[in-house]
């Protein structure tokens, strides 16, 4: 199938994309993000987990959470070229939130078929989630968990879950007996204990989660399956988010570079400033680029989604790399301080650059796919 013309965003998706901006620029400046998650500059402080219940619960009655699930379940429907939109505006204003969480778990359930229709309805509700799959060695591969299932009950711990003090639930991947599953549980059930992790990132948080002979509801017994279609969607949701922080970066630091004097002119006058800027601006357009293009190609054309989505990450981390760098290095001294707000974005690009897989991964497994396993 041939890709439609713009990627197929359309007028809603302008309009949802616009809608967040709008809403956002009115509801949560930087500022307030900076009070919101810095207000501690003490290195040895507990992890937090900080973030406007309130704004939140706007963005659930705004459907946000529930644009992936199938209509045919209640919600909204809407292609990911569309929901990538609205998490460039998320990734643009770090707002710390269990969006990107929620929309995770949605594709991959909404990947179970009818058995998952139970918790997207759930969802559809109001009920944030997360994904609890990833073992304790932080491998990124969809067969890797330290979990084990038998007779109905969960036994074990899932790593870098994120954004766990946030959510409702948790869609956990567990060995069984006759494979791999996938298991619906609530955070607060018995025998599930959430461990906050410390990370560098104050914007959102993660957390390690044992399972105690917890009690869950099965959401399907081919739980690989499920995943290896969902996670192209992951990827590009995550380089999404990269994509409208850097574009926060790169508007930051123009801004300042046009503002500070040096030899009487302002800095952004100085070819070894703009250079590097101009450059950070190329990286962005070809990130943005490549997310839509793997959108387009989940929505459209999904044989191509796996090797689309590895393209878009992997230039995504490239890109919060580069970006983060240029953006502390232009504001010169004041970019290290507590009180600069740069720090809050370096951070955040610095989790997301690593976060389901590295460049140098996301390259490895498109090697994979184009050319053939190294045998």
């Amino acid at each position: 199938m041939t890709q439609p013309d713009d990627f197929g965003f359309g007028e809603e998706a302008a309009m949802l994309k616009a809608s967040a901006r709008k809403f956002f620029s009115e509801h949560f400046a930087t500022d307030t993000l900076h009070r919101m998650v810095a207000a501690d500059h003490d290195p040895q402080r507990m992890s937090a987990c900080a973030w406007d219940r309130t704004l939140w619960q706007q963005m659930v009655e705004l459907g946000w959470t529930a644009l992936a699930v199938p209509e045919s379940v209640g919600g909204l429907g809407m292609p990911l070229v569309a929901v990538v939109g609205l998490v460039e505006e998320v990734g643009r204003a770090a707002f710390p939130c269990p969006l990107l969480a929620t929309l995770n778990a949605t594709y991959v359930l909404a990947a179970c078929g009818s058995t998952g229709e139970a918790a997207l309805a759930e969802i559809v509700e109001g009920r944030t989630a997360s994904l609890a799959i990833t073992n304790r060695q932080g491998s990124w591969d969809s067969v890797d968990t330290d979990v084990r299932c038998a007779q109905g009950r969960l036994n074990g711990t899932a790593w870098f879950v994120q954004d766990a003090r946030k959510v409702d639930r948790l869609l956990v991947s567990a060995q069984t007996s006759s494979g791999q599953a996938l298991y619906w549980v609530a955070t607060d059930a018995d025998g599930v204990t959430v461990i906050p992790d410390a990370i560098v990132d104050l914007t959102r948080d993660q957390a390690h989660v044992t399972f105690d002979n917890a009690v869950a509801q099965e959401v399907s017994a081919d739980g690989l399956a499920a995943l290896t279609q969902a996670m192209p969607a992951i990827w590009t949701l995550l380089a999404a988010d990269i994509a409208g922080a850097a574009e926060w970066q790169l508007q930051a630091t123009v801004e300042y570079v046009n503002t500070r004097q040096q030899f009487d002119r302002p800095l952004g006058f100085f070819q070894a400033v703009k250079h590097p800027l101009v450059d950070v601006m190329i990286l962005i357009d070809q990130c943005k680029s490549l997310v839509y293009n793997a959108a387009c190609a989940c929505d459209t054309e999904p044989s191509r989604a796996a090797a689309a989505a590895h393209m878009a990450k992997a230039a995504a981390s490239d890109t919060a790399a580069f970006a983060s760098g240029r953006s502390v290095q232009y504001h010169g001294g004041i970019g290290f301080t507590w009180e600069c707000f740069v720090h809050l974005y370096f951070k955040r690009q610095k989790h997301s650059q690593l976060l389901w897989g590295d460049a140098a991964w996301h390259r490895a497994q498109l090697a994979d796919i184009v050319i053939g396993k190294v045998a």
